[in-house]
């Protein structure tokens, strides 16, 4: 695919990925990551050419006005997609498949100083959220979804969600929808309800066995009830 079709798609996919787009005032001017793709589409033509200072000047430039850093070594696919774009560091050997969406404050980074490939590897169709961290060499499968703020070390299988530091595989099959965020599973709720269940659970069983213990609990939380009315 030539490179003016490429840029020319990138373009047309900000309409299917972003419904507050109302025109092309706006694309043109409300759009860092659109133009940050578009400079890196041109200065990787340079860079696989051998000119590589001049794919870096384009990208320095281009970061100055975006506030995006893109290497021009790494591989991206079409219809890729930086919405917001605000952070977004993006490294040098790091590989992007098609119809992948990446919001502001992503890092794709390397945790290795030996050459070679060190950045991640980003299959199809996978949504990584606002502030997420994906470090090292490591595979995000097809329609994956990395929740916000996530800091990824390890592989994310396809059809999966991650979240968390470190991210943790918490849910298979879920919706493919790449607008879909508020459907990403809270498990700090989760976590504290199974503790709340847990402590009532040992409550009970400490109740049953311990007759005085209940009085004595009881006699305490009498004393703290006066305690909180005589503070009144």
């Amino acid at each position: 695919m030539g490179l003016f079709a490429e840029i020319k798609e990138d373009f047309v996919n900000v309409y299917h990925n972003d419904p507050a787009i109302r025109s092309r005032f706006e694309l043109f001017f409300n759009y860092p990551g659109i133009w940050a793709v578009t400079w890196y589409r041109i200065a990787n033509r340079f860079y696989r050419n051998g000119f590589r200072r001049t794919a870096r000047f384009i990208m320095a430039i281009n970061q100055i006005l975006t506030n995006i850093d893109i290497h021009p070594g790494a591989t991206i696919g079409r219809r890729f997609f930086i919405d917001h774009g605000i952070g977004v560091v993006i490294g040098e050997t790091c590989i992007i498949e098609d119809d992948v969406l990446v919001y502001q404050g992503v890092t794709l980074g390397g945790v290795s100083l030996t050459p070679g490939k060190r950045h991640p590897t980003i299959k199809n169709h996978a949504v990584i959220g606002a502030g997420a961290k994906v470090l090292g060499d490591i595979i995000i499968g097809e329609n994956a979804k990395i929740g916000s703020n996530s800091v990824v070390v390890k592989p994310v299988p396809d059809n999966s969600t991650a979240v968390g530091i470190p991210a943790r595989i918490i849910e298979k099959g879920r919706d493919k929808d790449p607008l879909s965020h508020n459907k990403l599973p809270d498990i700090d709720k989760e976590l504290f309800e199974y503790l709340l269940k847990r402590v009532a659970v040992l409550e009970h069983i400490l109740m049953q066995d311990n007759a005085e213990i209940l009085e004595q609990d009881l006699e305490l939380e009498n004393i703290y009830d006066s305690f909180l009315k005589a503070m009144k």
